[in-house]
């Protein structure tokens, strides 16, 4: 059973006696912000390997991805937030990512198209294999939990 982030969010601050309180929000808000900045340094870190991957050590710098990771999340979250209708977020959402490749590595369309499709690939698996321990994690959580199992 994979476990998400919202399933491990209500698991963490299940311990909170006031849920729903302000102490509720303020673990609420800072776990949003944390998950961004993890989700941030991960998307630049798999960017720049991507990038030495495709463009090369010269063009691929780590400030570019930084940069690229950084107004892509920013501008897709504003895509998906402003813009009603899904799909036409979704593709303004995904043009807006490859013209920041293309622009920040000074690669062409196919390259920009090679980069997103490697970091794609990349974060996909690191998320899945994520997920993956954060669910065996719960079972052996749940199961150190409870009383009616005896490890012997």
């Amino acid at each position: 059973m994979v476990m998400s982030w919202e399933s491990m969010v209500v698991l963490m601050l299940s311990v909170i006696p006031a849920a729903g309180g302000p102490l509720w929000q303020v673990a609420s808000l800072a776990f949003s912000v944390a998950l961004f900045f993890i989700t941030l340094l991960v998307l630049t870190i798999v960017l720049y390997v991507a990038g030495l991957v495709v463009v090369g050590k010269r063009r691929a710098l780590f400030s570019d991805a930084f940069m690229i990771s950084l107004i892509g999340t920013l501008v897709s979250t504003s895509l998906l937030m402003f813009i009603p209708y899904s799909l036409v977020s979704l593709l303004l959402s995904i043009v807006a990512w490859l013209l920041l490749v293309k622009r920040f590595y000074g690669t062409g369309w196919l390259g920009s198209i090679s980069v997103s499709v490697l970091v794609l690939t990349i974060f996909v698996s690191i998320v899945v294999i994520t997920s993956l321990v954060f669910g065996l994690f719960e079972t052996v959580f749940k199961l150190l939990l409870d009383s009616s199992v005896s490890i012997v």
